[in-house]
């Protein structure tokens, strides 16, 4: 299976599974996202959605061997837009989403990760910003994620180099949040998943849809939030433990 798929209480977990093409995506692997997102849209319990990559490989790209059969603008723009609409799938989501990025990034991998929440990476990790060597341009909505991530001269300094960058170097341009230990990778993000599945998706989906909005836009929710039954419970499991 080209996506191998776990699932637990709270997370879905899918790990791109084509070691012979460096967890290059195809056409396949687009069904299978497509198929994933149409139970995580429908599953109000999901809190998490992670995508990572299986072996020393987060995603290289697309598969060139496969989308070199399109030889046609319009055919290529098709492929294009169904990329697209995936990634804007994914920032839309309701619950938290975390690329996991455990080996190199190359290509449309970075163009990928950079619809998703949270980016943390292995310290063995690379990001390829390596389109320009095939004489295209980032066509699954990179060019604008990665300025509005780095800003526009690191944008084009990294493109027009081609350059490929280190898991800290990507940390300083705030590509990632945070950069795992390569040995440790799968015990991090265990616990990372443990802190982003704290709270329901009420809570999820209000941090994601109101950060950035006025001051005075935040007292009415803090107020609700605050009666809330949860909110009452954990102070009181707090003080109580406090008190032991």
């Amino acid at each position: 299976m080209p996506l191998q798929i776990t699932r637990d209480e709270y997370t879905i977990t899918a790990a791109i599974h084509r070691p012979d093409a460096r967890n290059a995506i195809n056409f396949e692997v687009m069904d299978r996202l497509e198929s994933l997102l149409d139970e995580i849209e429908q599953n109000s319990q999901i809190r998490l959605f992670i995508l990572t990559g299986s072996d020393k490989s987060f995603i290289s790209g697309g598969d060139l061997r496969e989308f070199h059969a399109i030889k046609h603008a319009e055919d290529a723009k098709k492929m294009s837009l169904r990329m697209l609409k995936i990634l804007n799938r994914i920032e839309s989501l309701p619950c938290w989403t975390l690329a996991a990025i455990n080996g190199h990034a190359y290509g449309g991998g970075w163009e990928i990760m950079l619809s998703f929440d949270f980016r943390i990476a292995g310290s063995d990790a690379r990001f390829g910003f390596t389109q320009g060597a095939f004489y295209l341009p980032p066509g699954w909505g990179g060019l604008s994620r990665l300025t509005k991530t780095v800003g526009r001269n690191r944008a084009l300094f990294l493109l027009a180099s081609q350059q490929i960058i280190t898991a800290n170097e990507a940390l300083k341009d705030g590509l990632i949040q945070k950069v795992l230990p390569q040995k440790a990778f799968s015990e991090e993000l265990d616990t990372l998943k443990k802190s982003l599945t704290s709270n329901d998706l009420t809570y999820i989906t209000y941090l994601k849809q109101n950060i950035g909005k006025g001051i005075e836009d935040e007292l009415e929710p803090f107020s609700k939030f605050w009666e809330s039954e949860e909110h009452l419970r954990r102070v009181d499991d707090f003080l109580n433990r406090n008190k032991a």
